[in-house]
C-alpha cells in the first residue's frame, strides 16, 4: 500500500492517493495533523499533489508496521529531503508522517 501510495502521488492521482488511507487516516506534516478523507484532500491540494509533487524514492526502511521512506521531494512545493513514515493497518494506510 505505501507503494500504491508513492505511485499515486508521483502520477498526480489524488482520488488513489486518498484511497490508500482508512477511515480516519491521517496525516502529519510536520506536526499540522489532517485526519479523515476531506481534510487530507484539502491539505494535498494545497501542498502535496497540487504543487505537482515527485517523490524520488533514496531509501526504506521497515520496522514492525512502520515502513519509513527517505526521498528527495521536488515540484512547486518543498523541495528537498523528506522522511515519510507510514503506519500501515492491514491494506490501508492508518498515517503518514512527513518530517526532514
Amino acid at each position: 500500500v505505501v507503494q500504491v501510495m508513492l505511485d499515486a502521488a508521483n502520477r498526480g492521482d489524488v482520488d488513489a492517493f486518498l484511497d490508500a488511507f482508512g477511515t480516519g487516516g491521517v496525516v502529519d506534516d510536520w506536526g499540522r495533523e489532517f485526519v479523515g478523507r476531506d481534510a487530507i484532500r484539502r491539505w494535498s491540494d494545497a501542498e502535496f499533489i497540487g504543487k505537482q509533487v515527485t517523490l524520488e524514492v533514496t531509501g526504506v526502511e521497515n520496522d514492525g508496521g512502520r515502513t519509513v521512506v527517505s526521498a528527495q521531494v521536488g515540484g512547486n512545493g518543498f523541495n528537498g529531503p523528506s522522511h515519510f513514515g507510514f503506519d500501515v493497518d492491514g491494506a490501508t494506510v492508518a498515517r503518514m508522517t512527513i518530517r526532514a
